[in-house]
């Protein structure tokens, strides 16, 4: 590189520029090489006209890298513009997991053509990997692992990592196995390095390990990561034969992704899958027109109800004008509920067997809310009247009785449906995350409207009604 370049009060980009306008692509091969990972990354983001031009200019190593932490829909432009040679090195290079989380996101004409590009053996463990259920562990999984033998010297293991270690994605957990594959034991590299050379691995092993099953959940192996503060955990099938590893890595892309859908689920959409820059509008319809079409229907049940009700609202109009507060008191306590309940099962804190006592708490706790907004509108009715005593004539008590008692009871019902549904829908197999805050508010709007037409009646009849 010349000095020029290397002027610190330059920036990236600027430097970056000046080498593309010189054409010159061994000093574009050399610049981008010295650069961290993370700033060609920041390249390709600030040039996407230059992304594949990037890592084609890289070596394949360092192209690999930036690769796999790129987002998926620029991973796609590369590999249509790259040539073919690149394509195959990169796909090759990858690690199993990453190029199968990438695979997954393709048609599937488009992964047979990608498979072609790959050796036999990668190709082989590509598919094995892609034959496993989508979001199970199987996919996250990587073959690349040290493992050994428990009749295995210490001297022994650390002649095995030295010889095969550069292939491994992490070396800092060896798993120990029987001559059937199956897992016995997993021990960390620096219990092995305090050691004696000549110590037996079965003697230095204490038998204790966590492991996941490769048909487990993703979102399941992130809780068994969270607990366990382990980088890497071992994977088996159901005879507890060792078939891989999940990463860190690879766990934290995974509760990213699953923070994003559920965020987006909760708004009343499904999940995007893209970004929302990148997504085109017509898809950004069909996500969002299905919900919306579900909530117009729910909403048209509350209509439906209020107009069961018309006789009694036209003898007494002034209980129209509480409609609005009733119902917004019940959606955002059924919202609370559900956002608090949704985070609490997501984080692995409560499970559906622990249905009852979140009932007995969300009970008590609509009570206590409930109290709280029927004492403001029993005293909002009460102070109204003694600043226009005609305004509610009367009867003003019974209606500040009915506006309170009906707080009480919406808010509680509103408790009770926003904690219930999600733990309804993950024992029914669904995604707790669609009981969104528009859903339980709609579905608190309808029955809200009879809680307070009921007590209405009870109130008020023989007087307004």
């Amino acid at each position: 590189m010349s000095e020029e370049l290397k002027i610190e009060d330059v920036n990236l980009s600027e430097l970056f520029l000046e080498v593309l306008s010189a054409n010159n692509e061994i000093a574009l091969k050399e610049f981008l090489d010295e650069q961290n990972i993370s700033d060609v990354v920041e390249l390709v983001n600030e040039f996407p006209e230059q992304e594949a031009h990037i890592i084609d200019n890289m070596t394949v190593h360092r192209a690999v890298s930036v690769f796999k932490i790129l987002d998926i829909n620029q991973q796609k432009d590369i590999i249509k513009e790259l040539p073919a040679r690149k394509t195959a090195k990169i796909l090759n290079e990858l690690p199993p997991d990453d190029r199968t989380d990438f695979l997954e996101e393709l048609p599937k004409a488009a992964i047979r053509d990608l498979i072609k590009l790959l050796d036999p053996e990668e190709r082989k463990i590509t598919l094995s990997l892609l034959g496993y259920p989508e979001d199970s562990v199987g996919r996250l999984m990587t073959p690349d692992y040290v493992y050994v033998y428990e009749h295995y010297t210490v001297a022994q293991v650390l002649n095995n990592i030295r010889k095969y270690g550069k292939k491994y994605e992490t070396i800092d957990v060896i798993y120990i196995i029987d001559e059937n594959g199956c897992l016995i034991d997993d021990i960390r590299i620096r219990d092995v390095l305090i050691e004696n050379p000549e110590a037996i691995i079965k003697d230095i092993i204490d038998g204790r390990y966590v492991a996941l099953n490769v048909y487990d959940d993703q979102e399941h192996a992130s809780q068994v990561f969270k607990m366990n503060n382990r980088t890497a955990i071992p994977v088996v099938d159901d005879n507890n034969v060792l078939l891989g590893i999940v990463t860190i890595d690879d766990i934290l892309w995974v509760t990213n992704e699953e923070f994003s859908e559920d965020m987006q689920k909760m708004g009343g959409t499904e999940a995007l899958n893209e970004p929302y820059l990148d997504i085109s509008i017509f898809k950004l319809f069909k996500k969002r027109i299905v919900w919306l079409v579900v909530l117009f229907f729910g909403e048209m049940l509350t209509a439906t109800a209020m107009g069961y009700f018309e006789g009694e609202l036209a003898k007494v109009l002034i209980l129209a004008t509480f409609i609005p507060l009733i119902l917004s008191s019940g959606g955002n306590t059924g919202s609370q509920a559900s956002t608090l309940i949704i985070q609490a099962m997501s984080v692995g804190e409560i499970t559906i067997e622990d249905w009852w006592r979140i009932l007995r708490r969300e009970i008590i706790s609509g009570l206590l809310l409930g109290v709280v907004l029927g004492i403001i509108g029993f005293f909002r009715v009460s102070v109204w009247h003694m600043i226009s005593p005609g305004f509610y004539g009367e009867h003003w008590m019974l209606i500040a009785t009915t506006i309170g008692f009906t707080l009480v009871g919406v808010v509680i019902w509103g408790t009770i449906t926003g904690s219930m549904l999600p733990i309804l829908l993950k024992r029914l197999g669904a995604d707790p995350a669609v009981s969104s805050a528009p859903f339980v508010a709609t579905l608190v709007d309808v029955t809200a409207i009879l809680i307070y037409f009921g007590l209405a009646f009870y109130f008020l009849q023989g007087t307004l009604l």
